[in-house]
């Protein structure tokens, strides 16, 4: 048995791991471990907490895919409503359809009985209402007074826009080996209404064929979702790849195919994406474009914090 996830997923793989053992079944497991970050208010891009829409707006996305049945479902654009991965994990079960969006997708959790909340915190209208106050001063707001709280917001805005990914991804397998995944986001922070990101598109977000091996992502949607980067790793892992080649060969194409307005001076790619992949045989890789990014593990020799390899070396 082993359970992956990004880097902010250490504690979820550990629950995950506890509820395995307990004899939870593997999707429900993995839902579990994205669950306790969605409930985290200092996890500032997922669930409860998560930062709004640039009208101030909190709405999550998230998709589960269970390897073993090869079904999935996807929930977009959720609001009031913190734990949507449990709601799109619910729309797998109880519905015929894959993905609910908007107003659809809020009227199936009500139905489903789950309870409706503000999402909105404190901590993430302030940094909201600080980021307008910065990032537009000038046009429309004064800007904000040089508070030592203000200092501690704009240390948090400057750490997301130097480094823009957010998302929760947790995959396992479990000790039949059937693979199961789970993604769940607020989206790009201060994101313009109505975007939707890779994390709850099958195939970009996450990805999982039971024969080959499961992949998910966190960092740059967009350039996500323009390369399939989930389902090329798995396809590449079922003809026989590790998954640290399948992820390196998807990180290369990704970033051949990064456009004019997002290449640096040296001709590389400007953003950044994390892939994390489990295989068939139990093998594991966290890859990304560049940086310091981690990969969060636990299997039988515990939980652990390893480094993802980078693309770009320097």
């Amino acid at each position: 048995m082993k359970l992956i996830a990004s880097h902010n997923g250490l504690e979820a793989t550990r629950l995950a791991w506890q509820e395995l053992q307990r004899g939870q079944q593997l999707i429900d497991a993995v839902v579990q471990g994205v669950t306790l970050v969605e409930d985290d208010p200092d996890e500032v891009t997922v669930g409860y907490g998560g930062l709004p829409d640039e009208q101030g707006h909190v709405t999550l996305d998230a998709a589960v895919m269970d390897g073993r049945t090869h079904r999935g479902g996807s929930i977009i654009g959720l609001k009031e409503i913190r734990h949507v991965s449990q709601v799109a994990l619910c729309l797998m079960r109880e519905s015929r359809r894959v993905m609910l969006q908007g107003e659809g997708a809020y009227q199936f959790a009500l139905a489903a009985g789950f309870p409706t909340e503000n999402l909105l915190t404190e901590k993430a209208r302030k940094l909201w209402r600080l980021w307008k106050r910065t990032y537009q001063a000038n046009k429309e707001w004064l800007p904000a007074p040089d508070t030592a709280e203000n200092q501690q917001l704009r240390e948090i805005l400057d750490q997301m826009y130097r480094h823009p990914a957010g998302t929760v991804h947790v995959a396992g397998q479990d000790a039949a080996k059937d693979l199961a995944c789970c993604t769940s986001t607020s989206g790009h922070c201060f994101k313009t209404k109505g975007r939707i990101g890779d994390s709850p598109i099958f195939g970009a977000g996450l990805y999982v064929d039971n024969e080959y091996g499961t992949c998910g992502s966190i960092g740059h949607g967009e350039a996500n979702l323009l390369n399939c980067s989930s389902f090329h790793a798995v396809q590449l892992m079922g003809q026989g790849m590790t998954p640290r080649d399948a992820g390196m060969t998807v990180l290369e194409r990704v970033a051949q195919h990064a456009p004019p307005f997002e290449v640096d001076a040296r001709g590389r790619a400007n953003f950044n994406l994390q892939l994390y992949l489990l295989g068939k045989d139990g093998s594991h890789a966290g890859v990304c474009l560049r940086g310091d990014w981690k990969i969060a593990v636990t299997d039988e020799n515990g939980p652990r914090v390893e480094t993802c390899e980078p693309f770009y070396q320097d």
